[in-house]
């Protein structure tokens, strides 16, 4: 692949939302980046002349092991033709996993059999997120860009209750080995407070014990930029497999920075206010559901559907939600879609695949009858389907608006999302006033 020589890093994402969060940190950093919905062709590349770095938006944090095994595979090994010097395969930050849904150890193992790396390097803290590493242990922020407490991920007001995969420990190590049987070594945070010497004798002596894997600790995001420079050395033997958030474009961005081999990008232009905004949201989270309350507040118009009637394909209830959404946007005003939000287990036990699926024809039915320009896509285990429904091939950041979830521009042949500005947000992003923050395009 001609197009791809120069490509510093690829990244599989396991849901759309969390990958367009790896997407903002590389191109923040200074690379040129998309992030397609599949593994890019050779012909697709072309299409993106000059980039430095790619992604796949997956969908495996919904799979069972096996089915992200057969995923997985094919997809690691188009990766790899592409001669990368990374390949990351990229998680939540609140590594939302378990031994029979989206686990993390099934996509380590898979990896390690195609890159074959002596040690696979695993980065979650990602402090500018809110989501830190101490002892092994992950904490996390309530609400990604906002202000919200800290908590051990175990004790989660959200996380712990997750409807899917709920975190019932915060030592990663302990997690993980649920999911693989690979040995998990330590970086811990004691051990970042010494030099960039003495940190790859630590990696090294890790490496001699046998160690498959290894943690990092990080509490502040400065620290981000010696583990890049560690990670990025071992990629000097061929291309390195690592996982972890996107902490991993953090760590390796903010070293390429330092070291020139990119340019950060530090202006951005202001993308303007949305003329009007279309949110639709299948998030079963609280922060999704305060966030709505507070758009309520400021004007927005709320339409509720009826979530499974919407999984049956009850044409109905969805030319319904359509036609009003249609009527209230060429009026001009801001609309919410929504399934209920936190509290309803009818909508969190519903299929993520046919729920997204039905949430993205409604964006783009909605999007081909109206004049919406901008739309905001709430929920991460459905929002891989619904961009797929959206017939999106790819999109490519044009703002940083709150951290993790920058807004796009969405390539989508023959669809009416295509040229269309999109942002796609996880169920723990933001603050309160997310959407009137997307509704004003206020650049971060």
């Amino acid at each position: 692949m001609d197009s791809s020589k120069n490509i510093l890093l690829a990244f599989y994402g396991d849901d759309f939302t969390g990958s367009t969060d790896a997407l903002e940190f590389l191109t923040r950093a200074g690379a040129k980046t998309a992030l397609f919905i599949e593994p890019p062709t050779a012909e697709q590349l072309k299409k993106y002349p000059g980039l430095n770095a790619f992604g796949v938006a997956g969908k495996t944090r919904a799979m069972a092991p096996g089915e992200m095994e057969q995923t997985l595979l094919p997809a690691f090994e188009k990766l790899k033709l592409t001669g990368a010097r990374h390949v990351h395969y990229k998680v939540c930050s609140t590594f939302d996993s378990s031994p029979t849904t989206g686990s993390i150890g099934k996509a380590i193992d898979t990896g390690a059999a195609v890159f074959k790396n002596k040690c696979i390097p695993l980065l979650v803290a990602a402090p500018m997120l809110g989501r830190y590493c101490m002892f092994g242990n992950l904490f996390a922020r309530m609400g990604i860009g906002s202000n919200g407490k800290i908590y051990r991920l175990d004790r989660h007001p959200s996380m712990s209750r997750h409807p899917v995969t709920p975190a019932g420990e915060s030592d990663l190590r302990v997690h993980l080995s649920k999911q693989t049987t690979k040995q998990i070594g330590l970086i811990d945070i004691l051990q970042l407070s010494g030099n960039a010497a003495s940190l790859k004798n630590d990696w090294a002596q890790l490496v001699q014990q046998d160690f498959d894997i290894v943690l990092f600790d990080a509490l502040y995001q400065e620290q981000l930029t010696t583990i890049g420079e560690l990670i990025d050395a071992q990629a000097n033997e061929g291309t390195l497999f690592s996982a972890g958030s996107s902490g991993i474009e953090m760590a390796l961005g903010q070293y390429w920075n330092a070291s020139d081999k990119l340019q950060q990008v530090k202006e951005w232009k202001h993308p303007g206010k949305a003329t009007p905004l279309l949110v639709i949201a299948g998030s079963c989270s609280p922060v999704t559901a305060g966030q709505i309350i507070c758009a309520k507040a400021k004007g927005f118009e709320e339409i509720l559907i009826d979530a499974p009637a919407v999984c049956d394909n009850d044409v109905e209830s969805i030319h319904a939600a359509i036609d009003k959404a249609v009527e209230c946007l060429n009026n001009g005003q801001h609309v919410i879609i929504h399934t209920g939000g936190a509290g309803h287990q009818q909508t969190a036990n519903l299929p993520a695949d046919k729920l997204g699926t039905a949430l993205g024809a409604i964006a783009s039915e909605t999007a081909a009858q109206s004049t919406v320009q901008r739309i905001v896509i709430a929920g991460g285990d459905t929002s891989s389907y619904a961009a797929r429904a959206m017939g999106i091939e790819a999109v490519e950041m044009i703002a940083p608006l709150v951290p993790g979830a920058p807004l796009c521009k969405a390539t989508a042949p023959g669809s009416s999302i295509n040229g269309l500005q999109v942002n796609f947000k996880g169920g723990q992003v933001g603050g309160e006033n997310y959407f009137e923050v997307l509704m004003n395009g206020s650049l971060n």
